[in-house]
């Protein structure tokens, strides 16, 4: 009591080993704000007087935020858009008209449809290096997997962004080249179509074929005849959902893929 009567919008607690923390918390248009765990009483004062300012005080933006600041830059983020735009969401997202922004870092700053913006405030986003994801059911899952995109997927290959931009993650800005795994689309006198590759001690072109299910197809035909031969890699398969069991079939026992697949040996130690 002491603390909160010393330090308005602070009180005391204690972590799990019994060491004193000091949480912090404001309130804004009868909405109550949590800002947070602290070391120090006056740390979390000075975070409780710093979302004051950045509450109170319209001129204030993100670019005033400095990294030794009483306040983490999240919560700014946080307390901005409360105070812009009326709306109380927990994760770090600034509200546009037709889409948000979502901010990693001050540097980092990601853009969405509007339609993901319930997901994305119920879900925080977090970084190891290049890789973005969220947890979900216990699991991290890339949040390019939203679009359909895999893990295995690379930028330039697999899909591109139509303006070059890699933070704008708006439906409309991601073209996807290649849907399924060892797919890879190429222009051919004019025409698109697919080639299926595997990695066999560096990457085995199965055929070329004019949609990209019958080379997804082949590749998992190929993945099969070599699981045969005897090689030691564990090969994951395309699932085509829009398939069905017969059509998947019709398509397996057709399509036609390179012989050379067949004459491939494996010892039990030879890496693939």
């Amino acid at each position: 009591m002491k603390d909160q009567k010393k330090y308005p919008g602070v009180y005391q607690t204690a972590l799990s080993d019994g060491t004193a923390s000091y949480r912090s918390s404001i309130t804004f248009h009868q909405k109550h704000i949590a800002l947070g765990s602290f070391p120090t009483a006056s740390a979390a004062h000075r975070a409780y007087l710093y979302a004051g300012r950045v509450l109170q005080h319209p001129e204030w933006n993100l670019h005033r935020w400095k990294k030794n600041d009483a306040l983490a830059f999240d919560k700014c983020v946080i307390l901005f858009n409360f105070r812009d735009k009326g709306i109380y969401l927990p994760t770090p997202v600034y509200l546009e008209k037709r889409y948000f922004l979502y901010y990693l870092s001050p540097k980092t700053v990601l853009k969405f449809d509007i339609d993901d913006l319930f997901y994305y405030t119920s879900h925080k986003i977090m970084q190891r290096g290049s890789h973005l994801f969220v947890a979900d059911y216990g699991s991290q899952i890339n949040i390019m997997n939203r679009y359909g995109i895999q893990s295995y997927a690379v930028a330039g290959r697999d899909y591109h962004f139509a303006n070059g931009d890699p933070t704008d993650l708006r439906y409309e800005n991601i073209i996807i080249l290649n849907r399924y795994r060892g797919v890879r689309q190429f222009a051919d006198h004019g025409f698109m179509r697919y080639k299926a590759v595997i990695h066999v001690k560096g990457d085995f072109v199965i055929g070329a074929y004019d949609s990209e299910q019958e080379a997804a197809v082949a590749y998992n035909k190929a993945a099969d005849i070599l699981k045969r031969n005897g090689s030691p890699r564990a090969y994951a398969q395309n699932y085509l959902e829009r398939l069905s069991a017969s059509a998947y079939a019709d398509i397996y026992t057709k399509v036609s893929i390179s012989p050379k697949i067949y004459t491939l040996k494996f010892h039990e130690k030879d890496p693939s």
